[in-house]
C-alpha cells in the first residue's frame, strides 16, 4: 500500500502549519484547535521548514516557563523527515519506528502535500487485519 492511498482516507486531509516566528502560545492554540499532536513550520505554507510537536513542547516547558513566548523556531525539528504519496507504507513504518517520530509531511516536488500520523499507520493497518480476517472467516465458513 502507497502513502497516498492512506491520505485519501484520512477524515481531514488539510494540513496545518504555522510560521517559525509565530509564539510557541500560538502553537499550542493551533493545536489544541484543530485537534492535532503536530504542526509543519512553513512560512508559506509549501514548503518544510521544520515540524513542532506537543512533546516538543513538553520537553521545553521543563527547562524553561518561559518558552510560551519564544518563537516556534526555537523548539522546532529543522530536519524534517520527509516521505513521498508513491512510497510504500511498510518503509515509513520501519521509519517511523526507527528514529521515533510519530508524524511525517507528505512532499511532492518539495511542496507540502499532507501530513501522515502513526495514527494514520495503525487506522489502516488494522482496517487491513480486518479485512483478511473477514476474508478468511468466509472462506472458512463456505458451505
Amino acid at each position: 500500500m502507497k502513502i497516498k492511498d492512506v491520505i485519501q482516507h484520512k477524515d481531514s486531509q488539510a494540513v496545518v502549519t504555522i510560521g517559525p516566528e509565530a509564539t510557541v502560545r500560538e502553537l499550542v492554540a493551533l493545536l489544541a484547535e484543530h485537534n492535532v499532536g503536530a504542526l509543519v513550520v512553513s512560512e508559506d505554507g509549501e514548503r518544510v521548514a521544520g515540524i513542532v510537536s506537543e512533546r516538543d513542547v513538553v520537553r521545553r516547558l521543563h527547562e524553561d516557563t518561559a518558552v510560551l513566548e519564544r518563537p516556534v523556531s526555537s523548539i522546532m525539528t529543522a530536519d524534517v523527515r520527509t516521505c513521498a504519496g508513491d512510497d510504500g507504507l511498510t518503509d515509513l513504518m520501519q521509519t517511523m519506528t526507527e528514529h521515533r517520530i510519530r508524524h511525517v509531511p507528505v512532499v511532492a516536488d518539495g511542496r507540502l502535500t499532507g501530513i501522515i500520523s502513526i495514527g494514520d499507520v495503525v487506522k489502516n493497518r488494522i482496517g487491513e487485519l480486518e479485512f483478511e480476517r473477514d476474508q478468511l472467516d468466509s472462506y472458512v465458513h463456505q458451505t
